[in-house]
């Protein structure tokens, strides 16, 4: 008998470097989008005092409803002190209507013609730049906001989380959390090409995620019918799965299947993204041309 052999793709050097060298433009486009985003101190100053303003506020409306009614919600004040800090910790992580005002003017006004001539993913090169710029964002405004919730009274700041896998866990989801968004962002920014303004499409995304996402509610305090449902949607991967791992209102098996969801739709959402994106290039129309 003869033994057939699957040949093996042959990868010379200069394919491993030209791969290497891709990856290498995405990272420089990556580091000086967070470059850049780390020289706003005063507007993340001025975050900092809104965020922590807008977080004792939301506390003390939830410690009047527990107070009103002692052991009818679905997480303990503690546990909900705690996913509210988060929250506003890393809110440049998770919220939608933090886009990217630059990538909407390049489409709108032509611009966007300069990016068709680089030898360059479009998609791949605003996932870098929206993710930088979220990540210097939160840097930026996160460690005040933790060390002070940190030593607020029971009730009121943050607590720890319940273990180190815990812990772990929720660094984990939060980062898996970021790209969902930064996915779900591409996709707004995409079908854009498609639309004579983004302002429409634009707030309706934004709205809709604030609020099926748990930036306004937690998910918890939805009903069991909604809440079940929420759960399946992308947007409960982003902010959600992270601050209630953190917060301990999460059994093993719901963690479990809450990184699941998480791995699934951004694959889901990078997919059609990039395929989205891909279309969009081969039919643009540069405005007055």
């Amino acid at each position: 008998m003869r033994e057939s052999t699957r040949r093996l793709p042959n990868y010379t050097a200069p394919m491993i470097f030209k791969e290497v060298a891709g990856m290498k433009k995405y990272l420089s486009f990556f580091r000086l989008s967070f470059t850049m985003g780390l020289q706003y101190r005063a507007a993340a100053l001025a975050g900092i005092v809104t965020q922590f303003a807008w977080g004792f506020l939301e506390i003390l409306v939830f410690q009047a409803f527990y107070q009103a009614e002692p052991g009818a919600f679905p997480m303990t004040m503690s546990a909900t002190a705690s996913y509210v800090w988060m929250q506003q910790a890393f809110l440049a992580l998770f919220a939608t209507w933090m886009m990217e005002n630059d990538i909407f003017d390049t489409i709108a006004n032509g611009n966007i013609s300069y990016s068709l001539c680089r030898p360059i993913r479009i998609y791949n090169m605003w996932f870098s730049q929206s993710t930088a710029t979220r990540v210097s964002r939160a840097v930026l405004r996160c460690f005040p906001i933790l060390i002070v919730a940190a030593f607020l009274p029971e009730n009121y700041g943050m607590a720890e989380p319940a273990s180190a896998w815990h812990f772990g866990l929720f660094v984990l989801t939060l980062v898996l959390g970021l790209f969902v968004t930064v996915a779900f962002s591409m996709l707004v920014y995409v079908l854009t090409f498609f639309t004579v303004s983004p302002q429409g499409v634009r707030i309706v995304f934004t709205s809709m995620v604030e609020f099926f996402a748990g930036a306004v509610i937690p998910l918890p305090f939805f009903p069991a019918g909604w809440q079940k449902v929420l759960e399946l949607l992308p947007f409960a991967s982003m902010q959600n799965v992270a601050l209630r791992i953190y917060s301990g209102s999460m059994s093993g098996a719901q963690m479990e299947r809450a990184v699941a969801l998480q791995l699934i739709w951004l694959a889901v959402l990078l997919l059609l993204g990039s395929g989205l994106c891909r279309l969009a290039e081969k039919k643009v129309t540069i405005q007055g041309g």
